[in-house]
């Protein structure tokens, strides 16, 4: 069963732990990825970061069930 995330008595829902980690390892991805400059062979890189984002999120979620 899942249970919320309690943060000084408020309740969250788990999603919003998994959309955080998500971001930690997007925004590290994403530098590592403007360091190495391959943003030059992406076509449309706002496009490119919320699809990265999205795959993350789906694999973390995916990964804990």
């Amino acid at each position: 069963m899942i249970r919320e995330i309690n943060i000084g008595g408020v309740l969250f829902a788990p999603m919003l732990g998994y959309a955080l980690v998500a971001a930690l390892i997007w925004y590290a991805l994403r530098y590592l990825l403007m360091r190495w400059r391959l943003y030059r062979f992406v076509w449309h890189p706002p496009l490119f970061n919320t699809a990265l984002y999205v795959i993350l999120l789906s694999v973390l979620v995916v990964a804990t069930l």
